[in-house]
This record gives C-alpha cells, structure tokens and sequence, in this order.
C-alpha cells in the first residue's frame, strides 16, 4: 500500500517518522482515520512482531499476537495519553502484555495437560498408599492374634471385632464372666506388644 512505502521513507511529511507525528497519527486513528492507520502499521509492526517473537518463538502465534495488537492499537487508539509517554512505548506496551498472556495462558494449557495424563495413568497415590497401609495393618494383627492363647483370641475378636458385651462374650464361650474379662485383658496386653502400640 502506498502509506506503506510512505512509512519507509525518513521522516516525510506525514509520515510517522517525525517526532510526534506517532502522536498526531494516533489521535486521527482514535477518529476513524483509515489512512493515518495505515501510517501507523507501516510503523509500529515491524518493531511489534520483533518484540512478540522474542517472547513467544513460535512464528504463527507470533504475528497472530501482533495482528492482534494491532487491531487494539486501531479499537483503542482514543485511550493512549501521550502524557504518560510516547506512541511507541504505549504500542510496545501493549504488545508486550499481549505476549506475556499468551506464554502464560500456553503454560496454563501445558500445565493442566500434564496433570490431566498423570491423573489418567496413574492411580492415585493416596489411595494406593492406603491400601497397602490397611493390608500391613490386617496382616500384622492376624500374627498378633495367631500368637495369642485360644481363649484370649475367642475373647478379643467376640468383644471387639464383633461387639460383642463382656456377658454375651462370657456367654457364646461357656466361661465365667470373670474368667473373660481377664482374658481379654491379657490379651489386649499381648496384641498391644505385639504392634508396638505404645500408650
């Protein structure tokens, strides 16, 4: 386009070479001024893709980002204040936002795509942890009731696995109420040792 090759010619009259002359253009662009736009592009897309591309690499996300800062430029040309600095900074500015979202918002995607194979390969490792933890647990208290006496084995799983009262306890084996009770107190005491509980 010819505003093109005006932008690549030093500092011509109305080009946007010029100080300022980013400024003035700007605020035409803020009014709907195609043709100041067009100066504007021939400007600021060269330094603009350069700037994304040192951030993003990848060359098509790079001029989609800064097609996309330079749509901005044209829908928000009325905000930039040339009082907080140049065109050129506000533009580089922009840009340099716009690429900083996409490698985050690329991570972002990475990121959960990661955690999501993980999840669907691998069982959790809490749950599995818990099993095992609950199999050593039932099998290191079966040795210690295998090491305790019949009665006090009869005793301990009638009262505490099953429920089971001191009396229905005394009652299912044929013995005294007293006779269970000391049982099961001996018994607790040996399982106790056995697992190394420590009170």
């Amino acid at each position: 386009m010819h505003a093109a090759a005006r932008g690549d010619q030093p500092a011509a009259p109305g080009s946007a070479t010029g100080p300022g002359a980013l400024e003035t253009l700007l605020d035409r662009v803020s009014r709907g001024d195609q043709k100041a736009f067009e100066t504007v592009y021939s400007a600021v897309a060269g330094p603009v893709l350069g700037l994304v591309r040192r951030l993003l690499r990848d060359p098509a996300q790079s001029e989609e980002v800064a097609q996309e800062v330079l749509i901005e430029v044209w829908r928000c040309a009325a905000r930039f204040d040339p009082e907080k600095g140049s065109a050129m900074s506000w533009v580089m500015t922009m840009a340099h936002r716009r690429a900083v979202d996409r490698v985050r918002s690329a991570q972002a995607s990475t990121d959960r795509e990661h955690r999501a194979a993980v999840r669907d390969h691998t069982p959790a490792f809490d749950e599995v942890s818990e099993q095992v933890e609950r199999r050593l647990e039932r099998e290191q208290v079966r040795r210690c009731l295998s090491s305790l006496t019949e009665l006090q084995r009869e005793s301990v799983l009638l009262a505490y696995y099953r429920g089971c009262t001191y009396q229905e306890t005394a009652d299912l084996l044929g013995a005294a109420l007293g006779t269970v009770k000391t049982r099961l107190r001996d018994g607790l005491i040996r399982l106790r040792d056995c697992l190394g509980v420590t009170s």
